[in-house]
């Protein structure tokens, strides 16, 4: 067996045993994860539901969220993050359902709008800002109101980007818009730190998933450019994200606040 893959084995084995120990000593969290229905967002609630939370997946409202959530077993609450207005009353709908919420994890946002400076239509930023700024903070702000008020000492994690400290030509406002993901989380953090809530980024490089995959196939010369980009030569997996964030919520990183954590293969050391 080669040293990787006994690496590899041995972690497996380790954090099936530490998910089991983790279930029996520990009281389940109500986690709320927006995005819910992309692959990451899939990824985020298989490793929260593995550890015994209860996980209430939260996406635009439609069929893909529903069927997400029958396959995954959790609950589901649709809702548009650019209705700022909706999001208080969805997130005590989702508290009346389901008991407080404990952790949230700001996962949702829009990649797809690119263009360079000099020819980005200012309606397009505008759109990326909306969902991935305007969006999270709304989120952030309806969750952190209702965990002072129950007293809760939870965790919100935002998954942010290393592309907010390194820029792509041609992705600026996405870009933009995650070096604004973590200074939001910086501001928060430090806000909500005396209430004993942590405000933490998770900022993964290009993320392996089906979406991905269908616009950069193995082999194709865009996945290649972006792979040669990366020390490890490979892109996230969903599960390494997810895993991220998993640790950033749970008591092991009780003592980490306002930090966003780089998972992305070495590629912010290029």
């Amino acid at each position: 067996m080669w040293a990787n893959e006994w690496v590899g084995t041995s972690a497996c084995v380790f954090l099936h045993s530490y998910n089991n120990v983790s279930r029996m000593t520990r009281t389940p969290r109500h986690v709320l994860i927006t995005g819910g229905a992309g692959g990451v967002g899939r990824a985020l609630a298989e490793a929260f539901t593995v550890r015994g939370d209860a996980v209430t997946l939260s996406d635009l409202p439609g069929d893909r969220l529903e069927a997400l959530g029958r396959e995954l077993g959790v609950a589901t609450l649709g809702l548009d993050l650019t209705d700022a207005a909706a999001i208080p009353a969805a997130i005590e709908s989702a508290v009346r359902s389901h008991g407080p919420v404990d952790v949230l994890v700001n996962n949702a946002g829009i990649l797809h709008l690119h263009g360079t400076v000099t020819e980005l239509p200012v309606a397009d930023f505008e759109t990326t800002i909306r969902v991935n700024v305007l969006g999270t903070f709304a989120m952030t702000q309806a969750v952190a109101r209702h965990m002072l008020g129950a007293g809760t000492a939870g965790a919100i994690v935002n998954i942010s980007s290393i592309g907010g400290r390194q820029p792509t030509p041609g992705m600026g406002a996405y870009e933009s818009s995650k070096a604004a993901v973590d200074a939001l989380t910086r501001w928060a953090a430090i806000e909500l730190g005396s209430a004993g809530i942590r405000v933490n980024a998770v900022a993964p490089g290009p993320v392996d998933t089906p979406m991905m995959r269908e616009g950069m196939p193995e082999g194709s010369p865009m996945r290649e450019g972006w792979l040669a980009r990366i020390p490890l030569h490979q892109l996230a997996d969903p599960a390494q994200v997810a895993a991220a964030a998993v640790f950033l919520s749970s008591p092991d990183a009780a003592h980490i606040t306002g930090v966003s954590l780089p998972v992305d293969g070495g590629q912010l050391l290029v």
